[in-house]
């Protein structure tokens, strides 16, 4: 078994070199298998792109892309297309979610053959979330709510940040989600599993709350709702052409 871990970047000069420097030595201490690092930068003007060619040099294990539009979603479904391993997932480059839980990723698909999605999870009862502000647990929960209620959501999180999937299961989803450049890609990925029956673990994690996200509250919130009602739409269009055929 291979792994790839993608990382959607912009602007994240403070933050790249640390990520990735401590990604590397973690499995070079705790894993077996063979892994590659892939950056996809979504149009950074900071030093994002010098820095990802200086680790690149260092390590052999790191690729730099530089994707044609902005968005974790392009940068998602990019670094599918471009992935050969066996497992394929992504992470902030923040490391938010505890690095120890690619390790117990890892071990899980090598142990756990009917496994094909691996979702991270901040408010499963055994997951330790801390530092949340109280407006991100608001709007947080509030998504859960509405996923829960539009689409009969059964994981307990959407957009941890931790995600991770066998090849030919996120060939697939990719194949049938949308072309939303956001966040609500992620989100429509999970449902679109859930839907068709694909075997999840919804697991449990130790998340730390960053407080210099680059993510826009409101302008992410007002694009869910629109995704959300486009995403009913099609599903309920989906439905019919099924009960038809």
């Amino acid at each position: 078994m291979d792994l790839t871990v993608l990382f959607p970047v912009l602007d994240e000069r403070l933050r790249l070199r640390k990520g990735i420097e401590a990604t590397v030595a973690y499995l070079r201490k705790n894993s077996t298998v063979p892994y590659h690092l892939m950056i996809l930068d979504n149009g950074s003007t900071d030093e994002t792109p010098e820095i990802a060619a200086q680790l690149c040099e260092e390590y052999e294990e790191v690729e730099y892309v530089r994707v044609s539009q902005r968005g974790v979603g392009v940068a998602f479904r990019e670094g599918i297309k471009r992935n050969r391993s066996e497992i394929v997932g992504y992470m902030d480059i923040d490391l938010s979610t505890n690095i120890r839980h690619l390790g117990q990723a890892i071990h899980i698909f090598e142990s756990c053959p009917d496994i094909e999605y691996i979702n991270g999870t901040r408010f499963s009862r055994q997951s330790d979330t801390k530092g949340r502000k109280w407006y991100r647990k608001i709007t947080s929960q509030g998504l859960l709510v509405l996923l829960k209620a539009v689409f009969g959501m059964k994981c307990t999180d959407a957009v941890c940040g931790f995600t991770f999937l066998r090849k030919e299961t996120a060939e697939r989803l990719a194949e049938a989600s949308g072309n939303d450049n956001g966040w609500f890609y992620t989100i429509e990925f999970l449902l679109r599993a859930e839907r068709m029956g694909i075997k999840i673990l919804d697991m449990p994690v130790e998340w730390q709350e960053d407080y210099d996200t680059t993510v826009k509250i409101f302008k992410t919130v007002k694009n869910y709702l629109v995704q959300i009602c486009r995403l009913k739409r099609e599903f309920r269009k989906e439905d019919r052409e099924r009960a038809r055929g």
